[in-house]
C-alpha cells in the first residue's frame, strides 16, 4: 500500500467497515481488518516529532528549543496534489537527492580574538571554550576554524614568521618562527583541540615577510617572482610546525583576499600568478614533503568566479587544488554554483563573512541565514565561518593602515564578561545539528520561505528554514511518511530536526 495513503486510512477506520458487505461476519471482518491496521500502524511509527529550535529577534527569542512538533499537533497531509497547501506553503525535503558533504561550521580565531581569550580567567575561559566547541550538552559544537598565517589586520600588530631589519633575507628560512601565535592563537587552538579533537582547521596567509615583497612593505605589493619558491617553503614550514604544536591544518588558502592590497597586511596576486604558485611552487613543494593539507584558491569575493575558474582550467595547476574559497562582500552566492558547474569535481568553501559593529541582530541574523548558511550552502559549499570569533566593545584590536576597526566579534569579551551577538546564533543553527560528514538533501527551493536541508551521519534529517517575509507564515514540512505544520514569524529562524 503507497504510504502517501497511510493519513486518509488513518481517518477513516469507521469507513473502512462500512464498506465491507453487510453480510461479511466479524470474522471476514477481521482477516480485512488486521493486515489496513498493521499497515498504518508501521507506517505510522515512522512518524517521529520534530525537534524544533528557534531564533525570533522581535520577539526576544535567540536560539531556544521550543516543544518538539509532531503530526498530532497539526495537519497531516495526504500527498495527492490536490491534498497539499499552496505552493509557498510547503517545504518538502528529499533524501534521496544528495549534494555535498559537510566539513563544519564556525568562526576566524584571529589573534585579537586568542589574546581576549588569554586575558579571561582561566575557569571563564573554559567555560565559553566549552560551550563554543564542545559536542556535548547545551554546547553549540562549532566544528571548524579559521587561523590566519602570520598576522591579519585584527592583530595588535603586522607581524610575520620570518621578520628581519631591512635590506636583510632569509631564503634558508633559518630565522622562521611562529613567534607572537605562541602566546595566544596556539595555546586558545590547544584547548579548542582537547574540547573537541575532529575539528578542522584552516590557515589563510595575509602577507608574506615583507623582504619577499616587491614594495618592502606589510601592506599590498606583490611576491617577488624569485621568492616564489621561498614562500611556498613558508607555507609548508608552517604546517609542520603547527603540527609539532598538535595542530593539524586541514586546508590552507593560497591568499585572503588576493584582490584587496588596501589591507593591512595584504598582498596583491593576481589569478595568473597564483596559478603558477600553485602549479610550479605550492603544489610540488607539498608533494616532495609528503604534507596532505589541502591547497584551495581565491579566498575573495563571489564577484569574480573567472579567478578560480581560471587556475582550475590549469591542468597542471588543478592537479594540486583542492577547491576554491570564497567571501561575500561583493557578487552574489550563487556565483559558487558557476564555479561548481565549470569544476564540478572541486570543492567550495565559504570562508569569511564580517558583521559590522556594534550588529543590529534581526537584520544580521536573517542576511547572514539567507546568504551564507542557507546560500552558501545551497551552493555547494562544504563551510559556513563567520569573521571572528571575539572582539572587545571597542572592536578591537586592529591593526593600522586599513584593519578592521568594527568587526563584531561573534562574542564580546569584556573581561570576564561575554556577550553574544549575531554570528554566534547564526553559526549555532547549524554547527549543533549538523555535524561534519552530513550531506546536504533536496528540499524546496522557496523566495519567501529560504531553506537548506541535510542528512547527518546518525541518520537525522535536520531543516533550517527562514521566513525571509515582513509576515508570519504557516506551513508544512514533508519529510517522507511524515509532515508536519508550524509557523515562523518574520525574520525568525527554525531548525527543525527528525
Amino acid at each position: 500500500m503507497p504510504a502517501e495513503l497511510w493519513p486518509v486510512i488513518g481517518n477513516n477506520f469507521t469507513d473502512i467497515f462500512k464498506i465491507l458487505p453487510m453480510r461479511a461476519g466479524p470474522f471476514l471482518k477481521l482477516i480485512v481488518f488486521l493486515p489496513i491496521l498493521l499497515v498504518f500502524t508501521l507506517l505510522h511509527a515512522q512518524v517521529k516529532k520534530a525537534a524544533f529550535w528557534l531564533s525570533d529577534p522581535d520577539s526576544g527569542i535567540l536560539f531556544r528549543q521550543q516543544p518538539s512538533i509532531s503530526p498530532e499537533d497539526g495537519k497531516l497531509f495526504a500527498r495527492p496534489t490536490q491534498d497539499l497547501p499552496q505552493p509557498g506553503e510547503f517545504i518538502v525535503v528529499n533524501p534521496a537527492q544528495k549534494y555535498q558533504s559537510v566539513d563544519g561550521f564556525g568562526w576566524a580565531l584571529t589573534g585579537g580574538s586568542a589574546q581576549h581569550l588569554m586575558r579571561m580567567g582561566s575557569a571563564e575561559r573554559t567555560a565559553l571554550l566549552n560551550e563554543l566547541f564542545s559536542t556535548k550538552g547545551s554546547a553549540i559544537g562549532a566544528s571548524y576554524i579559521r587561523l590566519s598565517i602570520g598576522a591579519s589586520d585584527l592583530n595588535e600588530k603586522v607581524f610575520s614568521y620570518d621578520d628581519l631589519p631591512a635590506g636583510q633575507t632569509d631564503t634558508a628560512l633559518l630565522k622562521f618562527d611562529l613567534g607572537p601565535d605562541k602566546a595566544d592563537v596556539i595555546p586558545v587552538m590547544k584547548q579548542i583541540l582537547r574540547i573537541n579533537p575532529a575539528i578542522k582547521v584552516m590557515g589563510s596567509p595575509w602577507s608574506p615577510p615583507v623582504w619577499m615583497k616587491d614594495n618592502n612593505d606589510t601592506r599590498g605589493g606583490s611576491l617577488r617572482p624569485e621568492y616564489f619558491p621561498v614562500y611556498a617553503r613558508y607555507l609548508a614550514k608552517y604546517i609542520v610546525e603547527m603540527k609539532k604544536q598538535g595542530i593539524v591544518i586541514d586546508a590552507i588558502t593560497v591568499q585572503n583576499e588576493p584582490l584587496h592590497p588596501g589591507n593591512n597586511p595584504s598582498l596583491l596576486m593576481l589569478a595568473a600568478d597564483q596559478a603558477v604558485f600553485v602549479r610550479d611552487h605550492l603544489g610540488p613543494v607539498f608533494k616532495k614533503q609528503g604534507i596532505k593539507t589541502k591547497i584551495i584558491v581565491y579566498d575573495h569575493n563571489a564577484d569574480k568566479p573567472e579567478y578560480p575558474i581560471s587556475i582550475l582550467n590549469d591542468p597542471e595547476a588543478r592537479k594540486y587544488v583542492d577547491g576554491s574559497a570564497f567571501h561575500l562582500y561583493g557578487g552574489k552566492i550563487e556565483a559558487l554554483t558557476t564555479v561548481h558547474d565549470a569544476h564540478p569535481d572541486k570543492n567550495l568553501y565559504f570562508t569569511e563573512q564580517w558583521v559590522g559593529a556594534p550588529g543590529k541582530m534581526p537584520r544580521d541574523l536573517r542576511e547572514h541565514t539567507r546568504n551564507l548558511t542557507i546560500g552558501a550552502m545551497r551552493n555547494w559549499s562544504r563551510t559556513v565561518i563567520e569573521w571572528n570569533l571575539a572582539a572587545d566593545p571597542n572592536s578591537d584590536p586592529h591593526t593600522d593602515r586599513g584593519g578592521c576597526d568594527r568587526c563584531l566579534g561573534a562574542v564580546t569579551i569584556d573581561k570576564n564578561a561575554v556577550t553574544r551577538n549575531p554570528a554566534y546564533y547564526i553559526i549555532a543553527h547549524v554547527s549543533k545539528f549538523v555535524r561534519p560528514g552530513s550531506v546536504r538533501i533536496a528540499s524546496t527551493a522557496s523566495v519567501t520561505l529560504p531553506n537548506v536541508a541535510f542528512k547527518t551521519p546518525d541518520g537525522k534529517i535536520v531543516v533550517l528554514i527562514l521566513n525571509d517575509t515582513k509576515e508570519a507564515i504557516s506551513f508544512s514540512i514533508l519529510n517522507g511518511p511524515s509532515s508536519v505544520t508550524t509557523r515562523l514569524s518574520a525574520g525568525a529562524i527554525g531548525t527543525y530536526i527528525f
